[in-house]
């Protein structure tokens, strides 16, 4: 999902409790009334915070970074905007946003967002940023495990896709690297600088995920996530 997720016009959703129940989904944690932790080795998500947003706009909106995303958010107080709306989006069950911070050191880094795009979220899209500093450290590839295993394993979803510029060797190498197949080729369907270029579609289906993991010798299947490819975030080329 190469655009940064806040829609203006998606910000409609009333403040309501969410039965699980009535959705159908497989929820094992309560994600949509609090966003569980997730802990690896070198990183570690939680929910973004307000006084996340001067770091996420200073990594975030570099050059970089940006090149393959639509527009990010211009302005501190913008990132103050998303990240309140990603909260108002986890409460209607709609999407779940986690800020990626290091361990021992609480400062966002970037973002991973899981969205629904089919009711009762058995499909969704996700999307992922960091910064640039942070590429070919292996945090991605950690970050990314701990969200396929919280978007599969937490809240029930069977079908998993995201979009990759065809010109951005990087973001395809690493969807690729974490079990992504390319369906398709979206042509002229993202605007970048006045221009549309083409997208590559890739999908993540639960079933192979799990499968994966089965078949992966020892322990490592599960707990392990260092052992894809570094890569570093969509944004990256």
């Amino acid at each position: 999902m190469e655009k940064m997720p806040h829609r203006v016009e998606l910000d409609v959703v009333p403040l309501l409790p969410v039965d699980p129940s009535s959705t159908g989904a497989t929820t094992s944690s309560g994600w949509r009334q609090s966003l569980p932790t997730l802990r690896g080795r070198q990183v570690v998500l939680r929910e973004p915070r307000a006084s996340d947003a001067p770091s996420l706009f200073a990594l975030l909106t570099t050059e970089e970074v940006a090149r393959f995303i639509s527009p990010p958010p211009a302005t501190v107080e913008g990132f103050e905007r998303f990240n309140a709306w990603t909260a108002r989006q986890r409460v209607a069950g709609t999407s779940a946003c986690f800020a990626v911070t290091l361990r021992g050191c609480d400062t966002a880094i970037g973002i991973f967002q899981v969205r629904e795009t089919e009711s009762a979220f058995r499909m969704a899209e996700w999307g992922f940023a960091i910064g640039s500093r942070f590429w070919g450290t292996g945090m991605f590839r950690e970050g990314a495990e701990l969200v396929l295993e919280f978007a599969f394993d937490t809240v029930g979803v069977e079908r998993l896709e995201a979009r990759a510029a065809v010109l951005n060797g990087r973001g395809n190498g690493a969807l690729q690297k974490i079990g992504g197949v390319q369906e398709c080729v979206l042509r002229k369907s993202l605007l970048r600088n006045g221009e549309y270029v083409d997208q590559a579609l890739y999908a993540i289906l639960a079933i192979d995920w799990r499968n994966s993991r089965r078949h992966t010798t020892g322990s490592a299947a599960c707990t392990d996530p260092l052992r894809f490819k570094s890569c570093a975030a969509f944004a990256s080329a």
